[in-house]
């Protein structure tokens, strides 16, 4: 960044390992000021061992209100009248398994990390966006537009983050603040493993009525998901979206990435209903 350059603020949730790493370390290496959400000083420490001196570990658990509320009074302490010049939402994880028999508890947890603690986070930071003029980017997914047999929990959450978006963005036209919605597919870090260890935590505690009826389907899911993880693309194409969507004079209200994701966007927008639930269907049945 060059001297006399204004500073450009950021913070995002959710930077302990991943996506979340990749943007916090991209950005804080091409200058900007990056205020990285993490739950444990362990990933604080990695954080500031990759990062240059500039990035700034903070403490959000997006489901305790407590944290987000000492994390922005952190943050306004250090920007002063700056404000912020982007938030991006990226905390979030996945859950999974037959919605039968799933339960509640757990559709529970994945709206009150995936939907409601982007909420709390952006409510928390508006203030110093709006001084700014800065920009809200919501880490998404392809999965906010198509919705696969056995990950309704996850597609719910981000289809619920996709209306947010938009309504967020209508919103908050007239202060000149972007709201921008960022739609990965299969992108290679650590969640594929952690959504494999909950998936068979929940096919192992399913009713012997409910094994019976999902088992070989959710034996399936699994050769699924690590052929799909073995194939994810590096964060870091994301990373680069994100920048893209925080630096461009005129960003995109949606940016979609992976081969996979853009195959999948095209199918929504082309097949009706039905034939969406052949074609995935038959492609289960295959596996």
């Amino acid at each position: 960044m060059s001297t006399g350059s204004p500073t450009k603020n950021l913070v995002i949730t959710g930077a302990s390992t991943g996506i979340g790493q990749a943007c916090a370390l991209h950005l804080d290496s091409l200058g900007w000021r990056v205020f990285a959400g993490v739950r444990k000083q362990a990933d604080a420490d990695l954080l500031q061992e990759k990062a240059s001196g500039q990035l700034t570990p903070i403490f959000i658990d997006v489901t305790k209100p407590d944290t987000i509320t000492t994390a922005a009074e952190l943050v306004t302490e250090a920007v002063n009248d700056e404000g912020l010049t982007g938030l991006v939402n990226n905390a979030g994880i996945a859950v999974g398994g037959p919605l039968e028999f799933l339960p509640v508890e757990n559709l529970r947890q994945q709206l009150e990390i995936n939907v409601i603690g982007q909420v709390a986070v952006t409510q928390a930071f508006l203030p110093l966006l709006r001084k700014a003029r800065g920009r809200v980017v919501n880490m998404s997914s392809i999965s906010g537009r198509i919705a696969m047999p056995f990950f309704g929990p996850y597609s719910a959450s981000k289809f619920a983050l996709e209306a947010l978006s938009d309504s967020l963005r209508r919103e908050l036209y007239p202060w000149g603040i972007d709201v921008i919605s960022i739609q990965p597919g299969a992108i290679d870090t650590p969640i594929w493993d952690k959504g494999l260890s909950a998936g068979e935590k929940v096919a192992a505690s399913l009713p012997e009525e409910g094994k019976q009826l999902y088992g070989p389907l959710l034996d399936n899911l699994r050769e699924t998901v690590l052929d799909t993880a073995n194939k994810g693309i590096p964060p870091q194409e994301v990373a680069n979206a994100v920048t893209h969507a925080l630096s461009a004079r005129r960003p995109k209200t949606r940016y979609v990435i992976g081969k996979d994701a853009n195959l999948a966007a095209f199918v929504v927008k082309l097949l009706p209903d039905r034939w969406r639930d052949r074609l995935i269907i038959r492609a289960g049945k295959k596996l």
